[in-house]
């Protein structure tokens, strides 16, 4: 039943190199985890002790419901706008254009940041400036963008593999460690993790939810990439089935070993890769250079991250520009099928986050990192109310054979709860509230704009009625 769209991928158009399921896989694997893992990990432990467990199985049961209905809805309707796309097609171009753009903001600003750690662990190595890492690997990484879009995934691919790689390999190493079975590991020690399971009570609790609800973020990246694979809706059912179970592997098997072999006391937020529990762990088996490999592994973490979502924005700003709600100058495709043109502007606005980092101005980088707390809500948010909606149509119209969530309505009603949750649990924290504040303002500034894209499209004969 799924026909052809506006917003179809430019490599199925023109006959490019599709991704393979495999490539999906692991980008949504590589794209959540990452160094936030690595060194924020011990963060979401100090606040609420060893109960972060709680907070990770909470946040990852919400976040398998939601990769759910998206792709629910991808494998129905394969788009490289993905949930942009979905919110449009349940509620009109005002929510696409606000999905979209909100995505791509908050993606940005995060490749900003990302580069900037990347470029400055690099350049420590060398002895050379952050700037100068940071030139070399963003132009090379716009250059891999450039290419097919399988010669992407297979970078991803084995960026992603180096990643699982490690993570396994700690996990296995600390598995050993705790029942007493690696040389000169002293074992578990389960009385600690039983005192320290909730040191700050409930209120410790709601924090430390609030510190990983969003660890899980960048596996709707997928949904994009799906539209660009050989058989888009069931690579979207094999991928979203086989990424949560794998991700709640290795965030809850990663946090156990290190609750059970770190003294509380020394659990703390990594600003280093000395200071990471990862870290800790790896010396206290007595493995020689553990800083030093975890500089190395945090690097290609920011590096993969960064790979994959100049991708994810490029392909979402081309899709917007096929019906008006971007530029039509990054409509443009390049020999290898690649949106050049939109590929250079997620480079040019990337740098512009990490310039915005480097100058620093009072007040503004301050307010644009807290919009980016909030905007996987407002995303998150879109996606549940246009499952909500679409599911009906798409039911009627036979286009659910290849996957469902399966459990509509409630699972969107659940989901929906969960989120006011987060948001009132948000309110009564004074640093989550600037995050609220923050990415209300950039959600006015989006619905004004689309006030004046819906008048352009009106001007252009288009309809602001997004159609399959």
């Amino acid at each position: 039943m799924t026909q052809p769209q506006a917003g179809s991928s430019p490599a199925q158009k023109q006959g490019g190199n599709l991704m393979k399921t495999r490539h999906l896989t692991m980008m949504g694997l590589g794209s959540a985890v990452g160094a936030g893992l690595f060194l924020g990990v011990g963060l979401g432990i100090q606040i609420s002790g060893t109960s972060v467990l709680l907070s990770y199985i909470v946040a990852g049961i919400l976040v398998t419901l939601i990769m759910r209905m998206l792709g629910e809805m991808a494998a129905a309707r394969p788009s490289l706008g993905s949930f942009s796309t979905f919110s449009g097609m349940a509620f009109g171009n005002w929510a696409r254009f606000t999905n979209g753009w909100i995505y791509w903001f908050m993606l940005v600003m995060v490749m900003g940041a990302e580069i900037t750690g990347a470029s400055a662990i690099i350049g420590s190595w060398f002895g050379i400036a952050p700037v100068i890492p940071a030139l070399i690997t963003v132009v090379f990484f716009a250059l891999v963008n450039f290419a097919n879009v399988r010669g992407f995934g297979e970078f991803e691919f084995w960026f992603a593999i180096i990643k699982i790689v490690v993570i396994v390999g700690f996990i296995g190493i600390g598995l050993l460690m705790i029942f007493g079975l690696w040389p000169g590991a002293d074992g578990a020690n389960p009385g600690e993790f039983v005192e320290n399971f909730a040191p700050n009570g409930l209120s410790g609790i709601a924090a430390g939810l609030l510190a990983v609800a969003f660890a899980f973020g960048g596996i709707e990246l997928v949904t994009i990439a799906a539209a660009e694979s050989e058989d888009p809706a069931k690579n979207v059912k094999t991928a979203v089935n086989a990424i949560i179970f794998r991700i709640l592997f290795f965030y809850i098997g990663s946090v156990l070993v290190i609750t059970l072999l770190l003294p509380f006391d020394s659990i703390q937020d990594a600003d280093v890769a000395a200071e990471s529990p990862f870290t800790q762990i790896l010396s206290l088996a007595n493995i020689p250079g553990a800083a030093g490999f975890m500089e190395l592994i945090i690097v290609i973490a920011l590096l993969s991250a960064f790979n994959a979502q100049i991708y994810a924005t490029s392909r979402l700003v081309f899709n917007m520009s096929r019906d008006g709600n971007a530029p039509a100058v990054f409509s443009h495709t390049n020999k290898a099928s690649s949106p050049q043109n939109a590929v250079i502007l997620s480079v040019i606005f990337a740098f512009g986050s990490v310039a915005l980092q480097w100058w620093n101005p009072p007040g503004l980088l301050a307010f644009l990192f807290n919009a980016v707390g909030g905007c996987l809500l407002v995303i998150w948010i879109l996606t549940i109310l246009s499952y909500l909606k679409l599911h009906p149509v798409m039911k009627r119209n036979g286009e659910l054979d290849e996957f469902k969530a399966g459990f509509y309505p409630w699972d969107g009603y659940i989901s929906l709860a969960a989120l006011a949750g987060i948001i009132i649990l948000m309110l009564t924290d004074a640093g989550a509230r600037g995050q609220l504040v923050a990415v209300a303002v950039l959600v006015a500034i989006l619905l004004v704009a689309a006030v004046f894209v819906g008048q352009n499209r009106k001007r252009k004969g288009l309809s602001n009625v997004v159609k399959q």
